[in-house]
């Protein structure tokens, strides 16, 4: 089934509309009535405009500081489980516009499991549910993506219904995946993103044990030695002394593996040719400084976009982090020296369908020519970065795509014009496989999914 933007925001109803045809008598109606009339506003403002759902629900929280702590909570994790669970949401009918919508809301907090029942309660009453099925709506004990997808169907009657459809269907066109994968991959887009950390100026068990006092449950992670999990439930990084004082930077665990790739000793010029506010830069310089020897490389740091840059100074400096120069592009012209650099990391723009499980908005909200418009930039851009490559030295490419014509194809493309670089093998850090190319997939460690590819110049 494909989706479009129309479709959906038809499904949701304006607060008049809300006003006129409902009639909330308990205190815990009113509240969930209002609830769905913000939720409502933000839902159709993010299909209305295309701009991201988290930034859309930060501006809204910013312009109404009355909501409490648990306020913010419903409506934020029900929007964003709309989000997640739209492939089924959005087949809901009813004969009243209303009535679908508080289907909608009450079916995700069912699929979610919300806990605040009072609300979810009233939706369901709203919902004007056939008895039959409303009595049969609870999940047990059993939260499993096949449990779900049978509770769906016994709520709504729909038993064409299928797990692939919780993704849009041109997705499983351009990133396919081998089927026995499909359940896997599907189910972790459907779940909760994790929040992973990465250790910098501190020892891993030191931060650890700073963060287990704050009240985080923090733990050590089993692939890399910097690398922390966080858990699944939100922080305010602000409130964290170990975050404050630069120890920890949040970086996802896939997004780790590319530094861990890139291996940057501590006496090499690294350049990160696509930086944005400086996760990877970070990273590089970060394991760096961790090795014995005297530090005496660099790293620069380039993007087309000045916002970024300022960030990336901001976090460079609440770590100490002194060796990170900056050198903006300015158009096509490469910002730094040709043959200049140990290492060139490119980062390039991309659909970013790996990160959909931390964006669910974003897989409603784009269609295929989110992956079909880059090929052509990311090419062009590798094949400038490359010229910075000294002789002997590595040229990493990589991607938050699923995508093999944004990954394994720009690769190709760009070793069958130039005999100058070759193709490194690389390990796998998760199965330990040797491969030509890495794609990371999300139900593998509990992650986003990246994708990337290590060369050398001859």
């Amino acid at each position: 089934m494909i989706h479009n933007i129309s479709a959906m925001s038809n499904a949701t109803t304006s607060d008049d509309t809300h006003a006129q045809e409902i009639a909330a008598t308990t205190p815990a109606q009113k509240r969930a009535l209002s609830y769905s009339s913000t939720i409502a506003t933000l839902f159709n403002q993010v299909m209305s405009t295309s701009m991201p759902a988290d930034r859309i629900i930060g501006q809204y929280f910013r312009e109404h500081k009355k909501h409490g702590s648990k306020d913010r909570r419903v409506i934020r994790e029900s929007l964003f489980g709309l989000f997640r669970w739209w492939g089924w949401l959005n087949q809901l009918e009813s004969s009243k516009q209303h009535t679908t919508w508080f289907q909608q809301l009450s079916t995700c907090a069912m699929l979610e499991q919300h806990e605040w029942n009072d609300i979810t309660q009233a939706w369901n009453d709203f919902a004007d549910w056939p008895q039959a099925r409303a009595d049969k709506t609870l999940l047990e004990n059993d939260a499993s993506l096949e449990a779900k997808l049978a509770g769906f169907i016994t709520l709504s009657g729909i038993e064409t219904s299928q797990i692939s459809q919780l993704l849009p269907q041109w997705f499983w066109q351009y990133c396919p995946i081998d089927t026995t994968e499909q359940y896997a991959l599907v189910n972790a887009m459907s779940t909760r993103p994790p929040i992973w950390a990465r250790v910098q100026t501190l020892s891993t068990a030191k931060v650890i044990e700073s963060l287990n006092q704050a009240g985080v449950e923090a733990k050590a992670s089993a692939y890399f030695t910097d690398a922390i999990s966080l858990g699944h439930k939100s922080i305010n990084l602000n409130e964290i002394t170990a975050y404050k004082l630069g120890h920890i930077e949040i970086q996802d665990l896939a997004s780790q593996v590319i530094g861990q790739i890139c291996q940057p000793k501590n006496h090499e010029q690294w350049w990160d040719a696509c930086s944005g506010a400086g996760g990877k830069t970070l990273q590089l310089y970060s394991l760096m400084s961790q090795q014995n020897s005297t530090f005496t490389g660099s790293i620069t740091a380039s993007d087309i976009r000045h916002k970024p840059l300022e960030e990336l100074r901001k976090r460079a400096k609440r770590a100490g982090f002194d060796n990170i120069n900056v050198a903006p592009w300015k158009g096509e012209i490469l910002p730094v020296n040709v043959k200049a650099f140990d290492g060139v990391l490119v980062d390039a723009p991309c659909s970013c369908t790996g990160t959909w499980r931390r964006n669910p908005d974003m897989r409603w909200l784009d269609d295929a020519s989110a992956i079909t418009d880059k090929p052509i930039l990311q090419l062009a851009i590798l094949r400038r970065s490359a010229a910075a490559v000294k002789s002997g030295g590595k040229l990493v490419y990589a991607t938050c795509s699923l995508s093999p014509s944004e990954n394994e194809q720009i690769v190709k493309d760009f070793l069958s014009e130039t005999s100058e670089f070759e193709l490194e093998p690389v390990t796998h850090p998760f199965t330990g496989q040797q491969c030509d190319t890495l794609t990371i997939w999300p139900q593998q460690a509990d992650s986003d999914g990246m994708f990337v590819a290590k060369m050398r110049r001859k």
